[in-house]
């Protein structure tokens, strides 16, 4: 028979163990700036970037393989990622615009269940009134990055409340000016057939490239410092590489390299080491998935997307059987009165792509001169190129198929992204395609219809960077 201090000493330990199972998890989110999701190694497909970091913590946790944002440019991007809404709801379809007043983002859902929630490094949001962070200041040194972040969790620990922290990378972003270029020499680069090889994009990639391995540097620091102070077990460690890169059909587009992301999760004990997940992960999904994971209450309608706390675990949960995307090309630096707005709709397998400007050319600043030197003629094709898409033209290309895909869309473009993930080949009018490409067009049109999006020409004419 046991003594009564063992009795004691039993429910003791039993107390401890159900208040550790309790314990609200930490969260730290690690965020790149236009990175195209195909140079990470564990996720291939472009040009190949060395990322060990990245690829080391795909294959400890979890990498979500159709991750998508709704549009490929900054501000939008950040203000869907923090809110849990797409930009139908928060108006911030324009690049440096600011969400409506009622949006309500992760501060508003985390503090109430006692948490610090911090953000450190680019902000590129707004009102503060919706995105009440803790600000802990800008900057594009690692070190400093550590230092501050380091910073931050050990006021949370000894506080001891949880803490959910935003890490905001400027790297890939350009002005490139970090990392070490020479580690990619142009001649040994391997060039992915969506772009159209000429000197001047393999000059461009290097200074890039030393970004997103300057990006994956960081990574690796901050889950060092997880792992060594021992709060790896109780912490969920994302990474994302936002939007992809200011090359052609990425970033600016709702091509598949635009809107596709990258997205890894770590947590050693909580989630499964190596999975993948093939499910659809909208951006908007992660606000509602923290919530859950704090054990917090999801109001369903608070947000546009849902929980993916499941998928994180390693179950294969259909959350979404859609997601929708859209570009609104007003105001994008250099282009204050070109309205060409495109939205489109993803499956599991297929890509649908809605132009209803096709009188109109798209065009932004990547592309500027390019667009110049069509309009100009051959004759101006003997001076020095400013920017890859502008060599390609130089390159007396003008008919290249992809050159025309720059300015030239159609109305609709049906991509199979199974069979043809760089989305070379549109099966729009493919009589074998005629039911994907029917059964598309309905669900993005009724979702544009649910948010007043039916005529996004009409709604481009009247958004501005104020809303």
């Amino acid at each position: 028979m046991l003594s009564p201090m063992i009795h004691v000493v039993a429910l003791f330990l039993s107390l401890a163990f159900q208040l550790l199972g309790s314990e609200r998890p930490n969260f730290v989110f690690v965020l790149g700036d236009d990175i195209n999701r195909d140079n990470l190694g564990c996720y291939g497909g472009g040009v190949t970037c060395r990322t060990p970091h990245l690829d080391r913590l795909a294959a400890d946790g979890v990498r979500f393989a159709k991750a998508y944002t709704s549009v490929a440019m900054c501000a939008p991007f950040r203000q869907e990622l923090f809110s849990g809404r797409t930009p139908w709801r928060t108006r911030t379809f324009l690049n440096h615009s600011k969400s409506t007043g009622e949006t309500r983002s992760l501060p508003h859902y985390l503090k109430p269940l006692g948490y610090r929630v911090a953000l450190l490094g680019k902000t590129h949001i707004g009102p503060k009134s919706c995105y009440p962070f803790e600000y802990l200041g800008d900057t594009n040194d690692n070190a400093v990055f550590l230092k501050k972040a380091t910073a931050f969790i050990r006021s949370c620990q000894q506080e001891s409340v949880p803490f959910c922290l935003m890490i905001a990378s400027h790297d890939a972003h350009s002005p490139f000016t970090n990392g070490d270029a020479s580690a990619y020499p142009p001649g040994q680069l391997k060039i992915p057939p969506y772009w159209i090889d000429t000197p001047e994009l393999r000059q461009a990639l290097p200074p890039y490239l030393a970004e997103v391995s300057n990006f994956d540097a960081l990574v690796g620091k901050v889950r060092e410092f997880l792992d060594q102070s021992e709060l790896a077990p109780n912490s969920f460690l994302f990474v994302c590489t936002e939007q992809g890169s200011q090359f052609p059909f990425a970033k600016w587009t709702c091509f598949d390299n635009g809107l596709h992301t990258g997205l890894l999760a770590y947590a050693p004990g909580r989630i499964p080491r190596g999975h993948v997940s093939d499910e659809l992960f909208w951006m908007c999904d992660l606000a509602p998935t923290l919530l859950e994971l704090a054990g917090g209450t999801i109001n369903p309608a608070a947000f546009d997307g849902r929980s993916q706390a499941a998928n994180l675990r390693g179950e294969k949960a259909r959350v979404h059987d859609h997601v929708f995307g859209a570009f609104s090309n007003k105001g994008i630096i250099d282009n204050q009165d070109r309205i060409f707005p495109i939205r489109c709709v993803r499956d599991r397998r297929y890509s649908l792509i809605w132009s209803p400007a096709t009188k109109s050319i798209t065009s932004n600043v990547t592309l500027t001169g390019a667009l110049a030197r069509l309009k100009a003629g051959a004759e101006t094709r003997e001076s020095k190129a400013v920017h890859p898409a502008e060599s390609w033209v130089v390159a007396n290309r003008p008919q290249d198929p992809l050159v025309r895909k720059l300015f030239h869309r159609p109305e609709f473009a049906l991509y199979d992204l199974e069979k043809d993930p760089y989305e070379l080949t549109n099966l729009a009018d493919d009589p074998a395609h005629a039911g994907h490409l029917a059964r598309l067009k309905t669900a993005l049109m009724d979702h544009l219809r649910k948010h007043g999006d039916d005529d996004p020409v009409k709604t481009e004419h009247a958004l501005t960077k104020k809303n």
